[in-house]
């Protein structure tokens, strides 16, 4: 990682953002570059039962953030165990449970309350975001919605998008893939696709273990790199050092040549070699 920041020339802080970051069951893409100090992570989190995880697994290069994103608005927020994830501020849908083993169970509201949500845009703590990751149990495309300016600088994003709605009103993942790609995302890799058991029938008596049922999928979408000339210096790199975390060794390639034909780097013809050189080294691992 460190050959290809210094390769790259980025000799910045990159800043990482994750609306509802307890929700993590699994590790996140941008751990080592919080953990080695190369970014700043901006943990939001409104659900303070869940904020005591985040801070056990960063320290000084994460920034707690105690909001609930949305809109600015006031909202309905139903709360389920903890355990479940499924706290969220879109009711769950009863027919939409029931058709899936355990939900009903998972999906069960223990008590609502009403709070007060912030915009994206409006939250003062964040200088910029670079990376943004999303998990927030249906409410990823109204967030998106409330927070073009910030948006505007990210390069790449980590989003959880449904094939089937848990939740009443929740958007689909054809909803969200058709708004990222009106707003100059597209689409680049599944990081994981989950699928599960339909009721009644278990495979092994195991609910999690399913047949064909598509549930929802975490995607990553990156500022379309077919736009490179809209790009900024900073974007252009980032977006090549997140090719190397996606293990995308095409992409890295394509963001560097483009860089060069916009901004060049310091020592041109050089540098592109010792970074193919270096990229050579670490194939083996894509």
């Amino acid at each position: 990682m460190k050959n290809f920041l210094n390769l790259l020339e980025i000799d910045f802080k990159i800043f990482v953002g994750d609306i509802g970051a307890a929700a993590i069951a699994e590790e996140p893409i941008y751990k080592d570059l919080v953990n080695l100090g190369y970014a700043h992570l901006y943990a939001f989190d409104g659900d303070k039962r869940q904020q005591a995880n985040i801070k056990k697994q960063y320290n000084k290069n994460t920034t707690i953030i105690d909001k609930f994103i949305l809109n600015g608005k006031d909202c309905t927020v139903y709360i389920c165990n903890e355990e479940s994830g499924m706290t969220s501020l879109l009711k769950p849908s009863k027919k939409y449970l029931e058709f899936f083993n355990g939900f009903s169970e998972f999906g069960k509201v223990i008590e609502t309350k009403t709070i007060s949500t912030h915009s994206l845009d409006s939250v003062k703590e964040i200088e910029r975001l670079d990376f943004l990751k999303m998990d927030i149990q249906g409410s990823e495309l109204e967030v998106l919605k409330n927070g073009k300016k910030v948006i505007n600088d990210i390069v790449a994003m980590q989003l959880e998008t449904p094939f089937v709605t848990l939740y009443e009103k929740q958007p689909t993942f054809g909803d969200i893939d058709t708004w990222m790609r009106k707003n100059g995302f597209l689409p680049h890799t599944f990081t994981d696709i989950k699928k599960w058991s339909i009721h009644p029938l278990t495979k092994d008596d195991n609910i999690r273990k399913p047949f064909n049922q598509l549930l929802e999928a975490d995607i990553i979408y990156i500022k379309d790199p077919t736009n490179f000339r809209n790009l900024s210096a900073r974007q252009l790199k980032l977006l090549a050092l997140f090719a190397i975390i996606f293990k995308s060794p095409d992409l890295l390639v394509n963001c560097v040549l483009n860089y060069e034909k916009i901004y060049k780097f310091k020592e041109s013809e050089k540098k592109i070699e010792k970074i193919l050189k270096e990229l050579n080294t670490i194939l083996h691992k894509f």
